[in-house]
């Protein structure tokens, strides 16, 4: 699967991410697009799932009629979605056309719990 790394999105994840084709806003050169103009170029490039930490992002665009699937991690914190990692590949595994996803992460534990 072709995936899309917006800005906030951890890149560390990519090395969990076996068998996808992963992209970042900022290899790309698309940091500075705004979200309207960014999903259009991310589905104009072929992209079937975006991957984002922005939490407005199903309040800001219309996503129903988008031909890539949504799945928001709702933490940038890369300790906290290393801990949790199943929960997000299980989500990008199973996106859909046009399908939105927000996944929640478990916090973190301190040392010794």
């Amino acid at each position: 699967m072709k995936l899309f790394f917006d800005q906030g999105t951890p890149a560390p994840l990519r090395r969990f991410l076996v068998g996808h084709e992963v992209a970042t806003a900022h290899e790309l050169g698309w940091s500075r697009l705004d979200n309207g103009a960014l999903i259009a170029a991310v589905e104009q490039a072929g992209f079937e799932v975006f991957v984002t930490t922005d939490q407005n992002l199903r309040y800001q665009q219309k996503l129903a009629s988008r031909r890539i699937a949504v799945v928001v991690i709702l933490t940038t914190s890369w300790p906290r979605i290393e801990a949790d990692l199943q929960p997000i590949l299980a989500a990008i595994d199973s996106a859909v056309p046009g399908s939105y996803a927000e996944i929640a992460v478990a916090a973190s534990r301190t040392p010794g719990q």
